[in-house]
């Protein structure tokens, strides 16, 4: 909760708790079709004929109705074609976006902000001499929706290699590709399907209804792009590791230099990088390609001169474009200049409850720890903290949250509830208030434990290059 009187206006945390309307409905939807999609629809069995009904009936009274009852007819028959399955994936996803805006409008009326009008997409898509790859990508992604999760073998996931490999050199389709060839790969890493002790179900249903719809004809058409000229000031960092790749997420106040209402926007920087390079040696990989990691890290904002920036709010990050600023206080300008922040419209294929991220200001709250985790009681309800999103590559702890006073998060929504994910946090430390930052090392550091962290990544990084070096030579 933030007081009337360190920045405008109370938050009503209370909001958050109260049940949503038609919500479980629409997730149990989802979840039916989710559960069809283990088997195969190739000859479905009563069960999942039942779960692709259920879907049906979700969307009827929408512009989907007609196509939606269309599809589940062919698809209980054993007899549906590419563009069933796109029908059905178009209506998963529109549930999934129902919820998402659902929530939205529930986070939007507990924080208070205004919302920025939503642009329309400017319909550039992929080319046309794109088609028949786009094609070939539906081809297999309904192959294996015949086959299902558990039919899944090497033969049948290795037909995406030659649509992957022809879609990469097309700037275009890289997109596409990129999604293409994780999922393959995450499928190729569970084969034998028939073997699978767990299967995870709304996972691959996600990746495989998003494949599915971005190979339809201006899905990738994105929103016109503006420019942003004026002060940038960090909130946080939000880092997301996987195995062989890694991003760095800046979440910050944009304050435009014609006197315009401030907004949220979000810039990013990504590597890939080997599963032996971890904690601090990730910003290692990523500081050449954002310098805004270490105006974070040094709590300095960032002037901008006709930056580009989406509709969406994600800055195409250019450093020719940027220069450092004064000193500013993450936790200042959470309490001063967040709660008039405008945040951006999502894209409507980009609804999903899986990607909200809003920044918030906590304070007010008594911090727990138990055997279930880290816990804020705000408002007489129990607000769950995601330690486990707190990165290795930074100073902040499970333990330095729970003795915090004050912490800006990521309100996000997963399992049923909202939750938070810590960015910054203020605690006192001999009677004097301390901030720790997650992403206090990402321009590089004095702290001790950071220095340590740092040098033992360097060697593994530096070998790293000088192998990449001698192949190049080679």
């Amino acid at each position: 909760m933030v007081p009337d009187d360190e920045g405008g206006g109370l938050m009503r945390a209370d909001l958050l708790f109260d049940p949503v309307d038609g919500l479980d409905e629409a997730l149990a939807a989802v979840d039916a079709f989710d559960a069809a999609l283990v088997a195969g629809l190739l000859r479905p069995q009563p069960g999942q004929a039942a779960g692709v009904v259920e879907l049906a009936d979700a969307v009827a009274g929408t512009p989907l109705a007609a196509r939606v009852a269309e599809a589940a007819d062919k698809t209980v028959a054993g007899a549906a074609g590419e563009n069933h399955f796109v029908a059905l994936a178009a209506a998963r996803a529109a549930l999934l976006g129902s919820v998402h805006d659902a929530l939205t409008a529930r986070v939007t009326e507990a924080v208070g902000r205004p919302v920025a009008e939503e642009a329309a997409p400017d319909g550039a898509g992929g080319a046309d001499h794109a088609a028949n790859l786009l094609a070939a990508a539906r081809s297999w992604l309904s192959d294996l929706a015949r086959a299902g999760w558990q039919g899944i073998d090497h033969e049948l996931v290795g037909g995406a290699a030659p649509v992957v490999s022809a879609m990469l050199p097309d700037p275009a389709l890289r997109r596409q590709a990129t999604l293409l060839d994780g999922f393959a790969a995450e499928l190729a890493a569970s084969c034998p399907g028939a073997t699978l002790e767990r299967i995870p179900v709304r996972r691959w249903a996600d990746l495989w209804s998003r494949a599915l719809l971005l190979t339809l004809p201006g899905a990738t058409g994105a929103p016109a792009a503006d420019t942003a000229t004026g002060r940038l000031l960090p909130l946080g960092i939000d880092v997301q590791e996987h195995a062989t790749a890694v991003q760095a997420q800046v979440h910050a106040v944009f304050e435009p230099a014609d006197g315009g209402a401030p907004r949220l926007v979000r810039a990013a920087a990504s590597a890939p990088k080997p599963d032996t390079v971890v904690g601090a040696g990730l910003w290692q990989l990523l500081r050449p390609h954002l310098s805004l990691l270490t105006a974070v890290s040094e709590g300095r904002a960032m002037d901008l001169d006709a930056m580009p920036v989406t509709a969406e709010g994600d800055l195409i990050w250019d450093d020719a474009r940027a220069r450092t600023g004064e000193p500013a206080d993450s936790l200042a300008t959470a309490r001063v200049a967040l709660p008039a922040a405008a945040a951006a419209a999502t894209a409507p294929l980009d609804r999903h409850p899986a990607r909200i991220a809003v920044p918030v200001l906590l304070e007010g709250y008594e911090a727990e720890q138990d055997d279930d985790g880290v816990a804020f009681r705000i408002a007489g309800h129990r607000l769950p903290v995601d330690t486990d999103r707190i990165p290795a590559a930074g100073p902040l702890t499970a333990e330095a949250v729970a003795a915090s006073g004050a912490c800006i998060a990521l309100l996000r929504w997963d399992a049923g509830e909202f939750h938070v994910q810590p960015l910054a946090v203020e605690r006192t430390v001999r009677k004097k208030a301390v901030a720790v930052h997650a992403g206090a090392w990402a321009g590089g550091t004095t702290d001790k434990a950071g220095v340590r962290a740092e040098k033992a990544a360097t060697g593994a990084v530096d070998a790293l290059r000088e192998r990449a070096g001698r192949l190049l030579r080679k």
